[in-house]
């Protein structure tokens, strides 16, 4: 006769408020992120084809947006702008009058409570679709950190709670800092895209985004996939360089980086969902080969298991009202 187990770990699985009595990882409205691309005009609502469910919105529209956002529970919404011009240098991200710049404005006299990050790059306002100035047909790193310092403090100005810089130019933490300081903004925070690999799945973004690169690819400046440790030394020089909060882009397949980053580093870390792993799942969803409510859950978790304290989502308002359901 075979002698029962002693311990039976499916003691504590039978009951569904058991299972989640011992959980040992949750997910709360406060972790979440939620990613807004805003355009000029009024009126304008225009649903992203790879990313459904996901907007272009004027400025009305996206206060609209936010008050949604809000009232679920969301606290914070991350800008990008789609500029009415692009040039050479991508003028329009640090223009006054930029299209983020109205929108921070506008979201903060509605909405004072919503925190709000933007975006701190080139790519959307380049008529290139780089990340900075092209010089000798690269990027130039120097010349593109002056640039990324201006749009930095027009958006604190503006009254943008967090300023996060997406670009990958060697030194940009540092040169924000130093700006934002100079200019009497030591209070704002800078989110780092630290760990932002050059991957494969931001194809929807860039659609959203108006953003793909009229040649080359961005391999010179983004990370290499196959590389954690490389990652962990550029956590490293953005938090020397004064980063408040790293991030790793994209996140479900970089779960390793973000639990090495997790364990190695005294910051809060963030993970974006980038758009290729929403509109992967989306897919799944509307074929019926996956179940939407928990798989939406199911990468979220994973993401937040592995060490990220905020996750950046496309999927935040769907899975505030699951978590609320639960």
């Amino acid at each position: 006769m075979l002698e029962k187990p002693y311990y039976r770990p499916r003691r504590l699985r039978f009951h569904p408020r058991l299972r989640r009595m011992v959980a040992e990882t949750r997910l709360f409205p406060e972790d979440f992120i939620y990613p807004l691309f805003v355009c000029p005009g009024e009126g304008v609502r225009k649903e992203i084809s790879s990313m459904p469910g996901n907007f272009n919105l004027s400025v009305d529209h996206l206060l609209e947006e936010c008050r949604e956002i809000q009232g679920l529970g969301v606290m914070a919404v991350l800008l990008f702008g789609l500029p009415p011009r692009k040039d050479e240098i991508g003028s329009g991200a640090f223009a006054e009058d930029g299209i983020v710049q109205q929108a921070v404005r506008a979201i903060k006299a509605v909405f004072p409570d919503l925190l709000v990050i933007t975006d701190v790059c080139m790519c959307e306002y380049t008529s290139h679709g780089h990340c900075g100035p092209i010089r000798n047909g690269e990027v130039d790193n120097d010349a593109t950190l002056e640039l990324l310092a201006r749009t930095a403090l027009s958006h604190a100005k503006a009254g943008a709670d967090i300023v996060a810089p997406s670009d990958m130019m060697d030194g940009r933490v540092r040169a924000i800092r130093q700006e934002l300081d100079g200019n009497g903004f030591e209070h704002t925070p800078i989110l780092s895209y630290a760990a932002k690999y050059a991957s494969g799945f931001y194809g929807p973004f860039r659609e959203a985004a108006q953003s793909a690169p009229q040649f080359g690819d961005r391999c010179s400046y983004q990370m290499d996939p196959a590389n954690q440790r490389e990652a962990l030394r550029e956590v490293a020089l953005d938090i020397e360089e004064g980063a408040d909060i790293v991030m790793v882009k994209p996140a479900m397949p970089y779960l390793d980086v973000i639990y090495r980053v997790k364990t190695e580093f005294e910051v809060p870390v963030a993970a974006y969902q980038v758009s290729g792993e929403y509109a992967a799942l989306v897919a799944a969803h509307r074929n019926g080969w996956l179940d939407r409510d928990r798989t939406i859950l199911e990468s979220l978790l994973s993401i937040k298991r592995a060490g990220a304290d905020l996750i950046i989502t496309y999927f935040a308002k769907d899975a505030v009202r699951l978590i609320r359901a639960q």
